[in-house]
């Protein structure tokens, strides 16, 4: 019992220190880290944030492959679905986005509900469905009134609406 609460402590670590080496912008030692950190226990963020590390590098399919690990891990946390979607919608796969971000929505364990509100107000936008659009976006302010995006993205399109 003891070896197992020291490897996540351990894992734990490497995942605090992943972090830190990612947002210096050292994403290969961040992704050495991570990895250490899932070998070591592996939990729903650690995956979930090796694949924003794999994102920043534009290699999606990975990115999406350890969101996929951290639903496995945990379908609970709300991160993965929504990182999905956004991956999604960098390579251009609007519908095959949608449903992720929808998922996103309703999960029990998220701390940032207002972000697939917002990529789904992207989603909508870029097909041209401009009132949904403006639907999500302002759903994502009524979750958090700060989402810079989110306020760009409403006003530039209620501008557009007069």
């Amino acid at each position: 019992m003891a070896d197992a609460e020291e490897k996540k402590k351990r894992a734990a670590e490497f995942f605090q220190r992943a972090y830190q080496l990612q947002m210096r912008g050292d994403l290969e030692e961040a992704i050495r880290a991570y990895l250490r950190s899932i070998e070591l226990f592996p939990t729903a963020e650690a995956h979930t944030f090796l694949g924003w590390t794999y994102s920043h590098q534009r290699r999606f399919d990975e990115a999406i492959s350890e969101c996929r690990k951290a639903i496995a891990v945990d379908p609970e946390f709300g991160n993965p679905y929504n990182d999905i979607g956004a991956y999604l919608i960098e390579q251009g796969k609007l519908d095959d986005a949608i449903p992720w971000l929808e998922k996103a929505t309703h999960a029990r364990r998220y701390e940032n509900p207002c972000f697939p509100r917002f990529n789904l107000g992207r989603v909508w936008e870029k097909k041209g469905l401009w009132t949904r659009a403006l639907e999500e976006y302002e759903a994502a302010l009524r979750l958090n009134p700060r989402h810079p995006g989110a306020q760009r993205a409403a006003l530039r399109l209620r501008a557009s609406f007069n």
